[in-house]
């Protein structure tokens, strides 16, 4: 009996030596190349004047000139104003923008969807036009979540 159990221990230790990690198993998988953004408001924005909004794209560290898409998506925080996404222009090495003009005052956000090489992202940045309302400074002050909205946008 003792031999049969000896037996059964050294062929199952057999078999899991033969199941050893093979050490560059990471590279047999695709490696992503994340996509980043990074998003230029101007320092302040005027109401009812022409604004120009623009995202950087850098993708493993150079300019992205070929992506899939970039668009811009801008809302006022307290839902008055939603302008509907828009495609974004090329204006030079991995440089892209939209030229808005804005008729309310307010807290602002604007959300950059972008894709490059599989790598999907979506930015949002914060802005000011003109004064701010008092429900306005309450959100600031609370440190509110924005809301997102859940919309089937396809791209």
């Amino acid at each position: 009996m003792r031999n049969v159990l000896l037996t059964f221990i050294l062929m199952f230790s057999l078999l899991l030596s033969a199941c050893s990690l093979d050490e560059d198993v990471a590279s047999l998988y695709r490696q992503e190349q994340p996509l980043q953004a990074d998003i230029l408001i101007p320092e302040s924005f005027s109401e009812n004047q022409q604004e120009t909004i623009e995202v950087l794209l850098t993708q493993n560290g150079t300019n992205v000139t070929e992506p899939d898409f970039v668009h811009f998506e801008i809302w006022k925080q307290d839902g008055d104003v939603h302008y509907p996404m828009v495609e974004a222009e090329l204006v030079g090495e991995g440089a892209y923008s939209i030229t808005k003009s804005f008729e309310e005052d307010g807290l602002y956000f604007v959300k950059v969807h972008a894709s490059s090489k599989g790598s999907i992202i979506i930015p949002q940045k914060q802005f000011i036009v003109g004064e701010l309302s008092a429900s306005d400074l309450e959100f600031l002050q609370k440190g509110a979540k924005v809301e997102q909205k859940v919309e089937d946008h396809h791209h």
